[in-house]
């Protein structure tokens, strides 16, 4: 069963999916944190390469199924216009500003 972005307990992964599925890449961009990183399948990407073609660019969205680490781990079904829809895993740091300084997603 799908978890409303709503619900979701952490503020900063909430306000990261919710940007995400409404492809608000403005919205996304102000929740990372000054030199954010992240990795797909444990390989290192260029932040802003992968997000355009990832989730902008090919109208990413995140349907999350469970949480745990206080929000900031999910499973989630992602879909976007390239792959279609897989099952994924994501975890987050959130710094104590409360933006995102690193992601990792992978297929779960």
């Amino acid at each position: 069963m799908t978890i409303q972005t709503t619900r979701l307990s952490d503020p900063a992964v909430r306000a990261f999916v919710a940007a995400v599925n409404h492809h608000d890449r403005e919205a996304f961009m102000a929740l990372l944190a000054p030199g954010a990183t992240m990795a797909d399948d444990g390989t290192e990407r260029d932040l802003a390469e992968w997000t355009d073609r990832e989730i902008f660019s090919s109208h990413g969205h995140m349907d999350v199924d469970n949480e745990s680490d206080g929000g900031r781990r999910l499973v989630a079904r992602y879909r976007n216009d390239t792959y279609g829809e897989m099952r994924t895993r994501w975890s987050f740091t959130v710094d104590g500003d409360g933006r995102i300084s690193r992601f990792e997603t992978g297929q779960a």
